[in-house]
């Protein structure tokens, strides 16, 4: 189904705003400035890619950014360690244009790792999507209130008891 304009321009400021989302422990603020900007690069490749009919997902920015925080705040197993490994691979590579350690770069997933990779960065993308839209109607929400108020404020009182 082909999207409005609106939702169009939505998911495009979206890519420039939403927020990066992080594990929960206090970590977030962490985040080197060169990944938080990688990861508005990426979100805006992946909003291109929407525009052509693929399906929208988190990237590998993302990932890295949010298993960073993971691993700053409690164990990871063996799976989840290689696939944070992998993304932060590729993010390095990618966005640091040097090269990872061999003895930590990982070029590979198994079949159940690619899976789970995938899980995650779609679990990223609606929870950015969706702290967007809350932002949203939080923001139409005090807007009425504000129009309420003020309309209040301006109407004369016609009875006074």
């Amino acid at each position: 189904m082909p999207k409005n304009v609106d939702s169009m321009i939505g998911d495009l400021v979206g890519t420039l705003t939403d927020p990066i989302i992080v594990y929960p422990g206090g970590w977030g603020d962490s985040l080197p400035e060169w990944l938080k900007n990688a990861i508005t690069l990426e979100r805006l490749t992946e909003n291109m890619k929407e525009t052509k009919g693929d399906q929208p997902t988190g990237t590998d920015a993302e990932a890295c950014a949010y298993l960073n925080t993971v691993s700053l705040t409690t164990p990871m197993d063996g799976d989840w360690s290689q696939i944070y490994l992998y993304v932060a691979s590729k993010t390095y590579m990618r966005w640091r244009k040097s090269e990872m350690p061999d003895d930590i770069r990982v070029d590979s997933l198994n079949n159940q790792q690619t899976v789970d990779l995938n899980r995650l960065k779609e679990w990223l993308y609606r929870r950015r999507t969706i702290a967007r839209q809350e932002l949203e109607r939080a923001e139409r929400r005090q807007q009425k209130e504000e129009g309420v108020t003020k309309r209040t404020e301006e109407q004369p009182a016609l009875f006074e008891f």
